[in-house]
């Protein structure tokens, strides 16, 4: 299994874990590649604004892709790797549904956090336990650069959220601070934590980029009819008996496929470096 049980149990009982090296140094040169070929395309955009929901800051940067899917093969693929479907399925049961992908990235030296929220605040599933965000750490995250900060055991309080200020289009709430848990791990390590859960990131003041991959995944039954209609192009179960790899959702089967996007991301890097 890709989680010891005394991870799963630490799960349930406060609503996140964090688990060093999940991905090895190749899958995570992998995500670098990926994520800069992203910047260097100019598929993030600035959601940080000057505190008025509006205007977006010079200032402060809060760098964006929502969803990943489209523009990203490695992105598409990483669901369906056994290691990934194993740890999903082992916190929040079989017949898992691919909910969202995205990154954020806080550049060097003005990069700005996301404000705490709950996730379910926006999806507003029924229990906030049966999904679960999959947080991929692209580079070390450390205090000193705004890496994840949780609180634990709130994944049942539904706190109330507002328009957060300093962001085009999030919401954010107030939990007690006092009680968070900075999140430090090394680039290929993952943090898995409930809908529910209370989290942030704070801003990036270091000399380097720092960013992370968001996956969410939840139970088909907490899954709209929507989501899980026929002929949809993403949403795509990742386990279950109606996971067909992809090929429902995207027309292609993407199952098996990560081996040859890590090689694919990285000899796309060496080849900028070249030139």
């Amino acid at each position: 299994m890709a989680l010891t049980a005394e991870q799963i149990e630490q799960f349930k009982r406060d609503g996140y874990v964090v688990v060093p090296n999940f991905f090895d140094a190749r899958e995570v040169k992998a995500f670098q590649a990926d994520v800069e070929r992203l910047v260097r395309n100019g598929k993030l955009r600035n959601v940080a604004t000057d505190g008025d929901g509006k205007t977006h800051s010079k200032k402060q940067v809060n760098l964006q892709i929502c969803p990943m899917y489209k523009d990203s093969t490695l992105v598409r693929a990483l669901p369906f790797v056994p290691k990934v479907v194993d740890a999903i399925t082992a916190l929040i049961g079989d017949r898992v549904v691919l909910h969202l992908d995205q990154c954020f990235l806080k550049p060097a030296k003005n990069g700005m956090g996301t404000s705490w929220h709950q996730d379910n605040a926006y999806f507003k599933i029924k229990d906030p336990m049966r999904g679960t965000a999959m947080w991929i750490a692209v580079h070390d995250a450390t205090i000193a650069n705004g890496t994840m900060n949780i609180v634990p055991g709130m994944f049942n309080e539904k706190l109330e959220h507002s328009r957060d200020p300093n962001s085009d289009h999030h919401i954010r709430c107030y939990p007690d601070e006092s009680k968070a848990v900075p999140c430090e791990i090394k680039a290929g390590g993952v943090i898995f934590f409930a809908y529910g859960t209370p989290h942030c990131t704070r801003g990036n003041t270091t000399e380097k980029d720092r960013a992370g991959l968001a996956y969410h995944f939840l139970h088909e039954e907490m899954a709209s009819p929507e989501m899980v209609k026929e002929g949809r192009d993403h949403h795509p179960f990742i386990s279950g008996p109606k996971c067909s790899g992809g090929l429902n959702e995207y027309g292609v089967n993407v199952a098996g496929t990560w081996e040859q996007e890590v090689e694919a991301a990285i000899a796309g890097r060496e080849l900028v470096e070249a030139q």
